[in-house]
């Protein structure tokens, strides 16, 4: 959509309004060192998009802020400034910048940076994400439900799955937390999550069930490790979802019209 209300700003807007419970408790929840954090994420995505402005005339996006919360709340603690501006910069450039900003991606730029910072850098441990963090997300979650940018179906799928998995194994309830701000932050992002409505099932559905299942057998992991990690195969697997359930319906209308 490039005219009337709802073009890609308005979108992204409505996207940081939602998860500002998420932002807002974690900023008070840690103080000045959160906001440094903060600060320094949107000035280095601030800075590449710039350079992309001035390069190739590509407009700076409001959703910079949604990946600047989304990296200073789950990176890795005691990072250091190089390796941090180092994976939001790998983020930003290679996952979203590269394919002509936010909108035109297809992973989400915070999960990218995110995977990088935990591959690159091992020995430094994943935030542990308190309780009052988890119960902020639920209402980031609703606001974006009622704007239209999170879709029903996924966040029906991604409960219905967690909630049995809680039922058969219930140890897993332990990291609804870190799921639930994860699935707030990346997971729902409308741009990289899936499209069409069986595929919004699966988004939800394979989610949860990720996270389930590292659970079950990653043993040294935190619950923030867990959940960004199946963030990224679920946002590697969304558009493979996708055309499946396109070329599912469009057999469907061909057998049906002849």
């Amino acid at each position: 959509m490039i005219r009337g209300l709802w073009d890609r700003e308005m979108v992204a807007l409505l996207l940081v309004c939602a998860i500002l419970p998420v932002a807002v408790t974690w900023l008070l929840t840690n103080g000045w060192p959160a906001a440094t954090r903060l600060l320094l994420c949107a000035l280095c995505i601030g800075a590449w998009q710039l350079v992309w402005m001035l390069a190739r005339a590509q407009p700076p996006s409001t959703a910079a802020l949604i990946t600047a919360i989304a990296v200073a709340i789950l990176a890795p603690e005691n990072l250091g400034l190089l390796p941090l501006l180092l994976g939001v910069s790998f983020g930003i450039v290679f996952a979203e910048l590269a394919f002509g900003g936010w909108g035109r991606n297809i992973l989400n730029p915070a999960t990218v940076a995110l995977a990088f910072l935990g591959f690159g850098f091992p020995a430094f441990p994943w935030p542990e994400v308190p309780i009052q963090l988890g119960w902020a997300a639920i209402p980031a979650v609703l606001i974006a439900v009622v704007f239209g940018i999170a879709r029903i179906r996924m966040v029906l799928g991604a409960v219905l799955i967690f909630a049995l998995t809680i039922y058969v194994f219930p140890d897993v309830s332990t990291i609804w937390p870190a799921v639930l701000v994860v699935f707030a932050l990346l997971v729902m992002d409308p741009v990289a999550s899936a499209s069409t409505p069986p595929g919004a099932w699966v988004n939800g559905a394979l989610y949860a069930g990720l996270v389930v299942l590292f659970h079950a057998t990653m043993d040294a992991a935190t619950p923030a490790q867990i959940a960004v990690s199946a963030a990224l195969l679920v946002s590697l697997a969304v558009p493979l979802v996708d055309e499946i359930a396109v070329a599912l319906w469009v057999y469907g209308r061909r057998r049906k019209l002849g």
